[in-house]
């Protein structure tokens, strides 16, 4: 895989790292008091994991660029949080019924964003469920409290606010229709941009559709400055 300054096919660096997303003219959702990722699917019992026990395993960090699918990157993200594989090694796979083959992972967050990740991709080296970024912890429009992070996929497999993830024997059902239809793996450089069509031939189509995208998120954002002005308004007037 390159590294260096080489930028995957069909990539263009941005400034920043936006909030980007087709749904994200809502609001980020509002963080549990106690938040949890459930554990569901072929497991022999289903079951919660405060996030909070993540604090009893290695921490990593790495620093790696963002891939959006529409052809932007953000550049020399510094991500820190645990290894997925280390979570699943010692959290997930005790709880599998003997003989029992995981070929993908869905992952889910609260805002109801979904990705299945095969579980070659998502047991990489460089898979993090991330709570910090660039030495802070993850905010709204990144993902708080915790998220997905594969470098070497586009953004739509690093779910934001990660909630929940179904394990699978086989693969799922693909539900989207052919216009738009998401690559299975969503590989960078392969430029696996699109399920059915060479990832060059999509660029064009992608990119023009940075600038609208960009704009709808942009209004999830005020939404979420608003809401934040709101709590702190509530909370002098508790306990001012």
């Amino acid at each position: 895989m390159p590294h260096g300054n080489t930028l995957p096919p069909g990539q263009r660096r941005v400034k920043g790292f936006p909030r980007f997303g087709t749904h994200l003219h809502r609001p980020a959702p509002a963080v549990p008091a106690d938040p949890v990722i459930e554990v569901r699917g072929a497991v022999t019992g289903e079951f919660d994991l405060p996030l909070t026990s993540l604090s009893s395993l290695p921490r990593k960090e790495i620093t790696a660029d963002f891939h959006c699918v529409a052809g932007w990157t953000a550049t020399g993200l510094r991500w820190e949080g645990v290894s997925f594989a280390t979570f699943y090694r010692a959290l997930v796979e005790p709880a599998l019924p003997p003989g029992t083959s995981i070929t993908h992972i869905k992952c889910r967050g609260l805002d109801g964003w979904e990705a299945a990740v095969t579980i070659e991709d998502i047991l990489a080296d460089d898979v993090l469920i991330a709570e910090h970024l660039d030495g802070h912890p993850l905010d709204s429009d990144h993902g708080a409290p915790a998220r997905l992070v594969s470098p070497s996929q586009y953004g739509y497999i690093n779910v934001k606010h990660l909630s929940r993830i179904e394990l699978l024997t086989t693969a799922p059902v693909i539900a989207e229709g052919p216009l738009i239809r998401s690559h299975p793996r969503g590989r960078v450089w392969e430029e696996e941009r699109h399920g059915l069509l060479p990832g060059r031939v999509v660029r064009p189509f992608y990119r023009a559709l940075i600038r609208p995208i960009r704009f709808l998120s942009s209004l999830g954002a005020r939404e979420n400055d608003k809401s934040t002005v709101r709590r702190g308004v509530r909370d002098r007037e508790t306990h001012g």
